[in-house]
């Protein structure tokens, strides 16, 4: 049995994906506003877009993206995450498993003290006295052993983002000026060596013009889709 199906997840929802164009977002947005509310990352930021920058690893053969490619039933990615200019923790270390469309996400704090020696140093312990903090940490890095994960690609994008005012648990999320670059190391900082995702002279076929690509995410509870 996998270790992930024997530890709570800290969510378990269905994620539900779609590419639209930037002028359709102050659409959506006053669309939903009967029901959601923009959450506190989003409510005090320009345009109400908060910076993401997340640091995705995998296998030395890229195993992850493999089962993404092929579109395993059951799929993993592992990555860390920071807000801002990436240099600030803490930093946020996920795990996203999906089974059958339903995605667990595992979720636990690294500090400032702690990035990146708890994945390169042996002799680190973790220490927390948070139990799931404490599961999901030991979790991550047992993983990151068991994989051999390395950096691979970091990735920043924008994020607007909303809760619902009238479900348990419901998000909505909308993410533009999406750029990436590979990496090797552990750095969580962007700069200006990231190259768009629409860049139309690396990526041909149907793209928005550059910097018009909006990645609509909608969650929600397993059982609980939004009518």
């Amino acid at each position: 049995m996998s270790v992930l199906s024997l530890l709570p997840p800290v969510l378990e929802r269905y994620e539900l994906k779609y590419i639209i164009p930037w002028h359709m977002v102050e659409e959506i947005s006053d669309f939903i506003s009967p029901f959601c509310s923009l959450d506190y990352h989003s409510v005090n930021e320009e345009e109400n877009f908060y910076p993401v920058n997340s640091l995705y690893f995998d296998t030395r053969n890229f195993q992850f993206l493999q089962q993404r490619i092929y579109g395993k039933d059951t799929r993993m990615n592992m990555r860390v995450r920071s807000y801002a200019d990436g240099k600030t923790p803490p930093y946020y270390m996920e795990i996203k498993h999906k089974i059958s469309g339903v995605v667990k996400k595992y979720r636990a704090t690294a500090q400032a003290d702690e990035w990146p020696h708890l994945l390169i140093a042996p002799e680190y312990r973790v220490d927390e006295d948070d139990p799931q903090e404490q599961s999901n940490k030991e979790l991550f890095l047992r993983l990151a052993i068991s994989y051999a994960i390395e950096p691979k690609l970091l990735t920043r994008y924008k994020r607007r983002a909303f809760f619902s005012t009238v479900d348990d648990y419901a998000r909505v999320t909308m993410d533009a000026s999406m750029s990436y670059r590979l990496q090797d190391d552990y750095s969580l900082s962007p700069d200006d060596t990231m190259t768009h995702y629409d860049n139309e002279t690396i990526y041909v076929g149907n793209m928005l013009p550059e910097g018009d690509s909006v990645i609509l995410e909608l969650k929600c509870n397993v059982g609980e889709v939004p009518t």
